[in-house]
């Protein structure tokens, strides 16, 4: 009988959070430029003019937001998916894949809701450099900014984006987690791969490129949403309709910061996660 150390329900969020403070530019610089309605600045154009303005450090804004949001939509989708996993596996085999599916999706939609908060204060404090200075919000940090939104705007502005943020984040979650197993599984049987680095980084890269696809038309509206002013919008599918007028590649603006954003965050989220649990996991006998 051999040993393998399982991840505690708590370790996802972990990594997740050590992930962010390495891709935390890249993430505010996606936002930023889903936010615009038209290409007026270029990626390039973009980062020069946040160095030039705010200086470097504010590549940094919202960070706060950033590590809260991990803390809580990351613990719970990770904790609930690998649960999951384990009540559905038989006598230590493998989960099948359509079954790791319907868990990641269930998970990813609780880890949605429990993340939206924090999401949308992340949202507000990466854009802010962007906007007049009058016009900016200012929030110290992510408590502050959400004790401002519920005292300001009433507690269900906290939610707002809701629907988009937890379809996101079922989509997510199934092309994170679901394909990352899936892929990793694949390596293993194929003979020329063992369970080291070099499979954790070629299944998560795997895994942040079809989370990528799968999540960027929602990403899209939810990032229009949560930086919607007050009545700007009737509802998502409002949103929808005014991102449609860009044409089909208006719901896949900033694909290509968020790709370069998402495979670094999934490939570091994964090999953190591997390496803590490799250190520090619950040991099962299989």
């Amino acid at each position: 009988m051999g040993e393998k150390r399982m991840p505690k329900w708590y370790f996802g969020g972990m990594a997740s959070a050590g992930a962010a403070c390495f891709t935390h530019p890249l993430d505010l610089i996606k936002v930023q430029l889903q936010t615009q309605q038209e290409n007026k600045v270029s990626l390039f154009r973009l980062v020069s003019n946040m160095i030039k303005n705010d200086g470097f450090f504010s590549f940094y804004n919202g960070i706060s937001a950033s590590l809260l949001r991990q803390m809580t939509y990351s613990t719970a989708r990770f904790g609930i998916y690998e649960i999951g996993k384990e009540h559905l596996s038989v006598h230590g085999e493998a989960v099948p894949f359509a079954k790791t599916v319907l868990v990641a999706g269930m998970a990813g939609a609780a880890g949605g809701i429990l993340g939206t908060p924090a999401d949308l204060v992340n949202v507000r404090m990466q854009n802010d450099m962007k906007l007049p200075r009058e016009q900016r919000r200012n929030y110290k940090n992510a408590i502050d900014g959400l004790y401002r939104v519920a005292k300001e705007e009433g507690a269900l502005k906290m939610f707002n984006g809701l629907s988009a943020a937890t379809s996101r984040a079922i989509f997510m979650t199934i092309g994170q987690l679901s394909f990352y197993d899936l892929f990793k599984d694949f390596l293993l049987h194929s003979g020329y791969f063992t369970d080291n680095p070099t499979t954790h980084f070629l299944s998560s890269l795997g895994a942040g490129g079809v989370a990528t696809t799968l999540t960027q038309p929602l990403d899209v509206l939810k990032t229009r949403a949560m930086n919607a002013k007050p009545g700007e919008f009737k509802g998502l599918m409002d949103i929808a309709v005014y991102t449609a007028k860009l044409g089909p590649l208006g719901f896949f603006k900033g694909y290509v910061p968020a790709f370069i954003r998402l495979a670094p965050q999934t490939i570091l989220t994964f090999m953190l996660l591997e390496q803590i649990t490799n250190h520090f996991g619950v040991i099962h006998h299989d």
